[in-house]
This record gives structure tokens, sequence and C-alpha cells, in this order.
């Protein structure tokens, strides 16, 4: 018996038909910390990828999540790596609970300079640094260092000694060793919480990046910003990754969109890095804020805090950790 359809159901395998291809454009979720649309560079890094994607022809588009609204600043890498999370821009240290490597991108006196930023990216040490990331279920789309200074409503941050009997926040293991060697209390926290703490007292003074001290209005609360200068003892790798299980699941055609998107972040972001230090000085002293830098003597004095602190303690308990250190101090 020859079946025949009825137009109902010529009607409901058409519906099927075109949502299959509505359906067919892959989204990705990209999600991060800062503050949307306010002018910080992660989050334009971000969004500049989801309009280089947008305009590649392929049926691929990036959702931008910006300000925690879809996971909170400690939760992203572990929901990158279960592939709950397609894609986010991570201060690379905060997932260094689960790979102590990762310490080695905010390690005291590790960079200095956005020069050699620039020249770390493309050397071993950051070679050994992206095995543990794709090992860990990972990979890099977009490079990016922030430098970073100290901020105090104590006293201005200079010498080892300035720090002594201040609340410090200092985004990692190794700056927290350090500073807690030269007499400083450390409670830990994102840089999304550090104006909070500071209003209430929980601290006294914080480091984090040029570019967080002014999202975060962090000239509200202090007296004095050590601005990174020629001697920035912090530099943070902030890259911008997507979950590996993801990026298996995509068409080369999308990964090589990604790809693309990925370098053009990552040029954008070379172009506007020292520009960001110099925004968070004009801001702060617009603002009221005493405005400092470390001397080469008082950088020098830190690094052999660090030295006999925080690099010590990563080569001794972390595999290959003087591998990295040796690495990334081979850099001229």
């Amino acid at each position: 018996m020859k079946y025949q359809m009825t137009p109902t159901a010529i009607a409901l395998g058409l519906a099927l038909a075109f949502s299959g291809a509505a359906s067919a454009e892959t989204v990705l979720r990209a999600s991060h910390q800062f503050p949307g649309g306010q002018g910080d560079v992660r989050d334009e890094m971000v969004q500049l990828m989801a309009k280089h994607v947008a305009d590649s022809g392929t049926d691929l588009k990036i959702e931008v999540y910006p300000g925690q609204s879809l996971f909170k600043a400690d939760e992203q890498w572990g929901a990158l790596v279960r592939g709950r999370l397609d894609i986010t821009a991570l201060p690379l240290d905060y997932a260094s609970g689960r790979h102590p490597e990762f310490s080695a991108t905010l390690m005291p006196g590790l960079v200095r300079n956005h020069e050699r930023a620039q020249r770390l990216n493309d050397s071993e040490f950051m070679g050994m640094i992206k095995d543990v990331i794709q090992e860990g279920g990972a990979r890099v789309l977009a490079d990016a260092w922030l430098a970073g200074g100290f901020a105090s409503d104590i006293r201005c941050i200079t010498s080892p000694d300035t720090v002594d009997g201040q609340t410090m926040r200092a985004a990692g293991p190794a700056f927290d060793e350090m500073l807690e060697t030269a007499g400083a209390s450390i409670t830990s926290m994102p840089s999304s919480e550090i104006y909070t703490a500071m209003q209430t007292g929980v601290l006294d003074g914080a480091n984090t990046s040029s570019g967080s001290f002014v999202s975060y209005r962090i000239y509200e609360q202090v007296s004095c910003l050590t601005a990174p200068g020629e001697n920035a003892l912090w530099f943070m790798y902030e890259p911008i990754l997507i979950s590996e299980q993801v990026w298996q699941g995509l068409t080369e055609e999308q990964q090589q969109a990604l790809t693309e998107a990925g370098q053009a972040a990552e040029a954008f972001f070379a172009a506007e890095a020292a520009g960001l230090d110099q925004t968070m000085v004009d801001v702060f002293k617009e603002n009221g804020v005493e405005v400092v830098q470390m001397s080469p003597e008082d950088y020098e004095a830190w690094l052999a805090v660090a030295k006999e602190s925080s690099y010590k303690t990563f080569a001794e308990n972390v595999e290959h950790g003087q591998a990295l250190i040796d690495a990334a101090l081979a850099v001229e």
C-alpha cells in the first residue's frame, strides 16, 4: 500500500527541516570577570574576537558574558576544561591550585617590562606553560601579559619594608609568599573583590593589573599607587582560552576563524598594553592619589626576597619548577 503524507505531516516535516537549518549555527559562550563596555582591554579583546568571528562567514557565533555574569572568576577554569564553558579570558594563575606550574605566570620579577613580555610569548618557557594548559584541557587563542603595581591606603609601597604590617591582596601563591616574607598579612580574593575589601577595611593594600586598577575603580579607596614604570615587579599572564573539548568539536573552517580572531585580539592587545599603565597613572592622579615608582634598588631588593621565598618554594615543590624559572630568565 502506498503511503501518502497528509498536509499536517508535510508541514511538520518542513518545520523540522527549517528548525535543523536554523540550529546549524554553532554558538560559543565566552565568560570573564572583567567589567563589560567600560574600556577594560580584556573585555575588548573578547568582544573583538566575537566581531571577527561574526564577520568570518562561518556558521559560528560568540556570545560574551562579562562581569562574572555566567561563571565566577574562580570557577572559569574548571568549567572550561569540563566543556561547560567554551571560551574565557582568564588570569592563568587563578588555576594554579589545579596546575601549580601556572604560578610561574605571576612570579615576581620574571618579566619586568612589556618588551620582554612579548619575547616571552615565543619562548621555551611559554611552550612549557602551553603544554600544561593543553594537557589540562584547554588551548590558547590569544596571549596577553598585563603589567601591574601596588596600591595602599596606609603608605606608598616601594622597598620590601613598606609592606610590613599591611594586609595585602596579591593574586597568587608566589606573590603571597614574597609579601608574607616581607612582613605583610595576606587575604586572597579575585581582583573583582578588592574594592569592597578595601572599603570595609579587610585590606590595607593590593596588587593587581593596571587594567583592573582602573576598571574596578580602586583609586577611590587608596592614597598611594606604585606604578609599573621601568621596574615592574608584577606582570600577569591573562590569555584567552578555549576548551579543548569544544575545539575538537568544531569544523576546520570554524577553527581557522577562531585562530584568526585570536591573532587579531592579540595584536590589538599588544598595541594597547603599555598605554594601560599610563592610563592608570593619569586616572589615579586625576583622583588625587599619589603616584610613585620603584627604583632599581627597590626592585632588586624585592627580587632578593622573592628568590629566597617564592622562587625557592616553586623550584622545590613544583614539577619542573626550576626548569620553568630558568627558561623564563633565559629570555633576553
